[in-house]
């Protein structure tokens, strides 16, 4: 099966919405998509999580990427598909639940930290590999692994990365992030999400400017 590539994005980052509740669905989703987050993840440990994301699948505009974190099973992956998400992100490498969201048309993000975990990702068909936890990995690490990977497969960090690191990444050629409680904790205000939403994008063209 042919890799489902990862849309163009002017900020390929993943606002990762971990803990969001229902209610605080469409303001949340809202105000990042407002502020130019194109794709959010919403994972399977949060309250109600389908519903979630069934929301935000509503709300957002087209072109969005909207769709779950923490997948690990094949019966998640057709749940995943009902309410219309279009992105599978996992902690793990399990390739009956990358190939079958291929078949979804899901664009995949499995979760690795290894050679061996990240070239059993590809050969199922990912559409990028999510290195994680990337503050454990370093730019250092991340690069090594690298070296071994096909070139076009995208690369996103994720675990321990915000807006204060993208220079040392930039420094190895990634542009992808997975965004967690830089940008996100339960209990944030819609103001603060804004706050955060903002100054991480900043941020991020500080770095990259006009990069694609």
């Amino acid at each position: 099966m042919d890799r489902i590539p990862l849309p163009p994005m002017r900020h390929p980052l993943i606002a990762i919405l971990r803990g969001l509740k229902p209610e605080e669905a469409e303001s949340v989703v809202g105000i990042l998509i407002e502020t130019g987050f194109t794709a959010i993840e919403i994972p399977l440990n949060s309250p109600e999580p389908f519903r979630s994301i069934e929301m935000a699948v509503n709300m957002a505009p087209a072109g969005c990427l909207i769709g779950a974190g923490t997948v690990l099973r094949t019966d998640q992956v057709e749940r995943l598909a009902d309410v219309g998400g279009r992105l599978m992100v996992s902690p793990n490498v399990e390739p009956a639940v990358i190939r079958l969201a291929a078949t979804k048309g899901m664009v995949t993000m499995p979760g690795v930290f290894t050679p061996t975990e990240a070239l059993s990702a590809t050969a199922a068909g990912a559409s990028g590999l999510k290195f994680f936890p990337a503050s454990v990995l370093g730019p250092a690490g991340i690069a090594a692994i690298r070296a071994v990977l096909p070139g076009d497969i995208e690369i996103a960090a994720v675990g321990g990365v915000s807006e204060v690191n993208f220079a040392d990444y930039a420094a190895i050629g990634i542009r992808s992030f997975g965004l967690g409680s830089s940008l996100y904790k339960p209990g944030m205000s819609a103001a603060q999400v804004r706050q955060r939403a903002v100054a991480t994008l900043a941020a991020y063209d500080a770095v990259y400017g006009g990069k694609k």
